[in-house]
């Protein structure tokens, strides 16, 4: 496991699911995080959860921002208190993602479709470049953002989410053709991972939907959180532009199930 130790990350939506998970994760490693999510009282529980976690003595590397990723107000703020507090800004993991419709795009709400892309995308860019102002541009630094298996198949159910992180694929190999030498841009696309986020995609059976998948599981928060550490380290110094996926083999099957 490459030592973290010194680096300064900031973790959008990490008060639960894949982005807490990446938090612990990157805490363990050695980092300080800071992380974010819209509700004060779950941002302070996953908080005081990770402080007490795996890491150890973790208490004066985990910093709390509530922080709506749709406010530019928002987005300045966690920033800059990360770079305060810590003195850099060397990871930012974009995990902070919506989805509000289901269904054909067809009969989409317009409403709803804007707002998967406002969040899934525009604030994504936002976060980029606050990153790149603050820290990165003159420090270098490391980039991942959450995609999706979706963005990769056609589901018929999760359109526009796919489409936006489709979008999301496309973004993150622009912002490493831009950034490189010295900023490396990766995403990872993982497929239904037991959440509450994604509960609705597996809410028919957990057994009925895990058997599509070779591996006969569905994924674990941990298994996108461990992919993103060592994306981040410098194991990875060779790496950028790439989206992996980590999905138990779903899209081997050709299929989304």
């Amino acid at each position: 496991m490459t030592d973290l130790t010194g680096k300064a990350a900031l973790v959008t939506g990490a008060s639960r699911g894949i982005g807490h998970a990446i938090a612990a994760e990157l805490l363990t490693r050695g980092a300080s995080v800071t992380i974010t999510a819209r509700k004060p009282d779950e941002l302070a529980a996953a908080a005081k959860e990770l402080v007490a976690g795996p890491a150890g003595g973790a208490g004066d590397r985990v910093l709390a921002v509530a922080a709506n990723a749709g406010s530019a107000e928002s987005r300045e703020e966690s920033v800059q208190r990360t770079v305060a507090e810590f003195g850099r800004l060397d990871i930012l993991v974009n995990n902070t993602g919506v989805n509000p419709v289901y269904g054909p795009l067809v009969d989409a709400d317009l409403d709803g479709i804007r707002k998967i892309f406002e969040i899934n995308i525009v604030s994504m860019i936002a976060y980029v470049q606050l990153a790149y102002r603050a820290w990165m541009a003159e420090h270098g630094g490391a980039i991942v953002n959450l995609a999706s298996a979706a963005a990769l198949r056609s589901t018929g159910v999760i359109a526009g989410y796919g489409a936006s992180k489709a979008a999301v694929i496309r973004l993150t190999e622009e912002l490493a053709l831009e950034l490189g030498p010295s900023i490396r841009v990766n995403a990872v696309a993982p497929a239904v991972v037991k959440t509450n986020f994604a509960a609705a995609l597996y809410a028919e059976g957990e057994d009925k939907v895990s058997a599509a998948y070779p591996m006969k599981r569905l994924g674990k928060p941990e298994d996108v959180a461990a992919l993103v550490g060592f994306l981040v380290s410098d194991e990875a110094s060779w790496i950028t532009g790439e989206t992996v996926r980590v999905d138990g083999g779903l899209l081997a099957t050709g299929t989304l199930g």
